[in-house]
């Protein structure tokens, strides 16, 4: 694998989908094989291998006949948006009709957004974008790499990941952020309505404190350039730690008294 180039436009609010287009560049050690890669969408809008049009077989894979020594496959496809917490999944905020969107791509689901080797040993370096409506704030692996241009969220490339650890959240969360000099850039976020049931501070401290000691317990510094941690809603795990991008059940956002063990617990 050498690189994705990942876009995912969700501009299309009204619509109960969404459309991502994914280049992947990629070796094969025997020229002339075949393969495939992996894809769970709607419909299809486009698939080229090395220039020349490849077609969907309509479950789950793309054949790719006659490979070069180098390649490039490039997949425009619609996707239907999950309920169920697996994919793309898009909720709407009953207190405020705000809506929030967020990826979970555990082994398997992946292809549900976008076209990929969805093979946890085969990482690649990901250029994410997206393209999202005014006023919404956009997370993924790496930081922004460019201020937002007409709707377009650029974000810089990341380490070498496998597909499943891909994050990508999007909606008007509420953040908090701390960017000390040479220290780890963090971030807490969740949706507006929650917001006044959050404690900030305490939470980014635990963040600068959980990066410090797992640095110091396996004598390796952190690996990427940030580190967000979102409370995400209809969450179906307790957590998902995505690179640099963690997500949380937003059953950790205490809005009632609770327990001492409910809290030892988060």
């Amino acid at each position: 694998m050498r690189s994705y180039d990942l876009h995912v436009d969700l501009s299309r609010t009204g619509e109960p989908g969404f459309r991502s287009r994914s280049t992947i560049r990629f070796t094969c050690a025997r020229p002339g094989a075949s393969s495939w890669a992996d894809a769970l969408p709607r419909r299809v809008r486009s698939a080229v291998l090395n220039g020349r049009p490849v077609e969907y077989d309509g479950a789950g894979r793309i054949p790719l006949p006659d490979l070069a020594a180098r390649n490039e496959l490039t997949v425009e496809a619609d996707y239907d948006f999950s309920t169920g917490g697996e994919g793309l999944h898009r909720f709407t905020d009953p207190a405020d009709e705000q809506v929030y969107v967020y990826s979970h791509l555990q082994p398997g689901h992946a292809p549900r957004v976008f076209a990929c080797f969805d093979q946890p040993d085969l990482k690649a370096p990901f250029e994410i974008s997206v393209t999202a409506p005014d006023g919404w704030t956009v997370l993924s692996n790496a930081p922004p790499g460019h201020p937002p241009v007409a709707g377009v969220h650029r974000f810089a490339a990341t380490p070498p990941i496998s597909t499943y650890l891909v994050a990508v959240a999007a909606g008007p969360w509420a953040s908090w952020t701390a960017d000390q000099a040479g220290a780890v850039p963090l971030g807490v976020h969740s949706r507006r309505s929650l917001a006044t049931h959050l404690d900030p501070d305490v939470l980014l401290e635990r963040l600068r404190q959980g990066v410090a000691f797992f640095a110091e317990a396996f004598a390796t510094p952190y690996p990427f350039r940030k580190l967000d941690l979102c409370f995400v809603p209809e969450f179906n795990f307790g957590a998902m730690e995505n690179a640099a991008c963690v997500f949380a059940a937003e059953t950790f956002v205490f809005d009632r008294a609770v327990t001492r063990y409910a809290h030892r617990r988060r």
